[in-house]
């Protein structure tokens, strides 16, 4: 395990790979911003637009997928005050058991303030059944709810036949996952092969739930994308102040309500990510334990290359928050799921690194690598 020499970000991100110098490829990208004319990448984005935009007269100008948070109610808020764009703002919703009261308000905030809102909600017992099965096959209850958070999008585009779809950042130039890179930065119709994804494939699904209630989890073929001519576009591209913090303080400013927890119990210094549910936390924390990294290392990189932290300032983040997540949320997942939360933890160690950390006591397990620094 080796870390950027300019970032905390450790090598160990899937998809990721650092040049002869050791530098990692979001701080690469982000050292280009400097020389970016950015009244001509607003022009590009005009021409986008234009290109891509609605086909009948009556339509949506282009669909934004929303969760209430700091991201989308800012993406949002941009396409239709600044590029004076009317959107189609698209959330797939989590099951009664899994959002949270914060989640409903903010939806419901950014829909008072004037948008057209589609909500999908998947039905909640084959949620529930994916979710568990992901849990104890893949230790990533993600697996097969982010298919159909992603999935949700396009699928919207295609029925509805908006062809433009606007997303935030990019992962391949401002996270490092080069697996999603496309044919330029603004590209974002690779987004199906970013680690989460990984091509769409979903034939484990039909061995937990019948096919015919796989729709929402089914991310279009490359085919139906070109059939219906979907674009997806990074809309971080085209923004030189885009950041979690910025993104965080814009729409907070806007309504938005955000965590009042301890950063201890969530991960999160700021309180302003994973709003409308408390599990993703607990999520961060299972992929600390796989791949040494966690929340606090994207927002303590995101910092550092703006020079709003020194590494010493970055490290501690690092080191006090990276994979910390209330006993509270877990109990309240494995409730969900149907697990005990000593079967929890024993899921949870046969998926860590054994290269990067060593069992500290029965719930608990110590670093090997030092921040920073690495093996």
């Amino acid at each position: 395990m080796i870390y950027c020499r300019t970032c905390l970000q450790p090598d160990t991100r899937p998809n990721t790979r650092f040049d002869e110098a050791g530098v990692c490829p979001a701080c690469r990208y982000f050292e280009t911003l400097a020389d970016v004319d950015w009244e001509e990448r607003r022009a590009e984005l005009d021409t986008i637009i234009k290109n891509f935009g609605r086909r009948t007269k009556d339509g949506y100008d282009c669909i934004i997928g929303v969760s209430g948070g700091k991201d989308s109610t800012r993406q949002a808020l941009f396409i239709k005050e600044v590029l004076g764009l009317n959107p189609l703002l698209v959330c797939v919703g989590y099951p009664p058991e899994q959002v949270s009261r914060r989640g409903v308000d903010n939806i419901s905030a950014l829909i008072y303030q004037g948008f057209d809102t589609l909500l999908i909600n998947p039905a909640p017992e084959s949620w529930r059944k994916l979710m568990r099965h992901s849990f104890l096959t893949f230790q990533n209850w993600c697996k097969s709810t982010e298919m159909a958070l992603f999935s949700g999008v396009p699928r919207t585009a295609i029925a509805y036949q908006i062809p433009l779809i606007i997303w935030g950042e990019n992962p391949a130039l401002q996270l490092g996952d080069l697996g999603t890179a496309g044919r330029a930065g603004w590209d974002g119709n690779n987004l199906r092969y970013m680690n989460t994804l990984a091509g769409g494939d979903i034939s484990w699904m039909e061995k937990v739930v019948p096919s015919t209630h796989l729709l929402p989890y089914r991310y279009p073929h490359p085919q139906e994308f070109d059939q219906h001519q979907i674009q997806i576009i990074y809309l971080g591209y085209f923004w030189k102040e885009w950041s979690l913090l910025e993104n965080g303080q814009f729409s907070t400013l806007r309504g938005l309500d955000i965590r009042d927890e301890p950063p201890a119990d969530i991960g999160d210094p700021h309180g302003v990510t994973s709003l409308d549910e408390d599990w993703v936390g607990m999520n961060q924390m299972i992929k600390y334990l796989k791949f040494g990294f966690g929340r606090i290392t994207d927002y303590v990189n995101e910092d550092l290359r703006r020079g709003r932290l020194t590494r010493e300032q970055g490290i501690d983040l690092v080191e006090r928050y990276d994979g910390c997540c209330s006993d509270a949320y877990i109990a309240s997942f494995c409730d969900f799921i149907d697990i005990t939360v000593d079967e929890f933890w024993n899921i949870i160690s046969t998926c860590v690194n054994p290269k990067l950390f060593e069992r500290a006591g029965p719930r608990s397990w110590k670093r090997k690598f030092t921040v920073g620094a690495g093996l």
